[in-house]
């Protein structure tokens, strides 16, 4: 049975982290994104993170910063991975990554008239820029940058790409179980659907969607899409 990962992102205050972590997450997600109403200071960050049992990842969140801003919040918050969520390059990408000396994920903001190949060609160009490149992140394409709260059509997704991808765009504890089982993505990522309000989780909520990825991995995806022979794997 393969265990998708989970990410809850926007991670603002320390009951939060508390919450998420005893709930199962295996990374939580820090804004370092000024206009976001999740953004936290790095000094912010570092007390969180300070906070944080063992194996379970801190992740940053930037977009569009520059190498020496990202260091910048590398001294205070040692985060161990970056998640770009702007307009990077893959070589910009790769020179954040290797200033820091941190893996990071590259996200890709899904559009309606996205196709397959456009994922794996992008995926490619990332791959290939960095050995820093660890992964492909999916979001719903909105105007401003940072956490639509809108899912796209999953079924853009080429089979091949989705083992690799963390799975994120209108997530909720309403449809996490659909979600895993019909994409079947190495990890998923939260923030507002997990929210009482902007940068401020719900502890029943958080818990509720660990439930729900939990139960998808438990069980195999829709009929049509399994193997007849083998009903256990994904």
């Amino acid at each position: 049975m393969h265990r998708t990962r989970i990410k809850i992102c926007g991670i603002t205050r320390f009951e939060d982290v508390a919450a998420a972590t005893q709930a199962g997450a295996d990374a939580l997600g820090f804004v370092f994104y000024p206009p976001s109403p999740r953004f936290v200071t790095p000094a912010q960050a570092g007390a969180l993170m300070a906070a944080m049992p063992p194996f379970v990842t801190p992740v940053a969140l930037f977009v569009n910063a520059s190498a020496e801003e990202v260091a910048a919040v590398a001294q205070q918050a040692p985060f161990a991975l970056l998640q770009l969520h702007g307009d990077e390059t893959p070589a910009q990408c790769g020179q954040i990554a290797d200033r820091v000396k941190r893996p990071f994920m590259k996200v890709y903001r899904v559009r309606p008239d996205t196709r397959g190949t456009d994922l794996l060609e992008y995926e490619h160009r990332y791959r290939s820029a960095s050995p820093w490149y660890q992964g492909l992140l999916l979001d719903t394409f909105v105007d401003a940058y940072g956490g639509a709260g809108k899912v796209f059509d999953w079924s853009l997704i080429p089979k091949e790409l989705a083992p690799r991808v963390v799975l994120s765009g209108g997530l909720s504890v309403q449809n996490a179980t659909e979600a895993v089982q019909r994409v079947r993505p190495w990890a998923v990522d939260i923030s507002s659907g997990v929210e009482q309000a902007k940068g401020i989780k719900d502890a029943q909520k958080t818990a509720a969607f660990v439930r729900a990825v939990r139960a998808a991995d438990a069980h195999p995806a829709f009929v049509e899409s399994e193997p007849s022979h083998d009903s256990s794997n994904p």
